[in-house]
């Protein structure tokens, strides 16, 4: 059984090896650039809250850390065989802090410098906050049109 298993694995040799699991660390609200060793043409990420992935060619992507924790991202390609599993783990950023603010049931999660401290967003924050950080970030968008709109 042993001397059968070994011969399987000898003969899948480059397809086993290419899907090994791999570790890539990433900042939360960074990007890293991942290589694949084979073309790839489907993409799954474990939990999307954590990290996203976005494809720039069939064998480069850029790794988003979206919020502190761990997932894996799945590569398959074009005829559905998994060439990579990866293991992404979002670390926090050594240039600023987080600080969250309890108050009873409410909770805030601000992103501090040395010099201030802004409102973050983070699952498990009030909606409230989302719909502050939004409105915030509509606004913004809506002077940058009209700033691009008067030159």
């Amino acid at each position: 059984m042993r001397r059968a298993l070994l011969t399987a694995f000898i003969l899948a040799g480059p397809s086993i090896a290419s899907a090994q699991a791999a570790d890539v660390s990433v900042m939360m609200d960074e990007v890293r650039t991942m290589t694949f060793n084979t073309p790839v043409s489907t993409v799954y990420v474990g939990n999307p809250a954590i990290a996203d992935i976005n494809m720039i060619d069939s064998r480069h992507a850029f790794i988003l850390g979206k919020a502190y924790g761990s997932t894996n991202i799945i590569a398959l390609n074009h005829e559905g065989a998994q060439v990579s599993d990866t293991r992404v783990n979002v670390l926090a950023s050594t240039r600023e802090s987080t600080v969250t603010l309890n108050r009873g049931a409410a909770r805030v999660t601000y992103s501090c410098t040395a010099s201030h401290c802004e409102v973050a967003p983070q699952p498990g924050d009030g909606k409230d906050v989302y719909t502050g950080a939004n409105t915030q970030m509509g606004d913004h968008q809506d002077t940058a049109k009209k700033a691009a709109s008067v030159q």
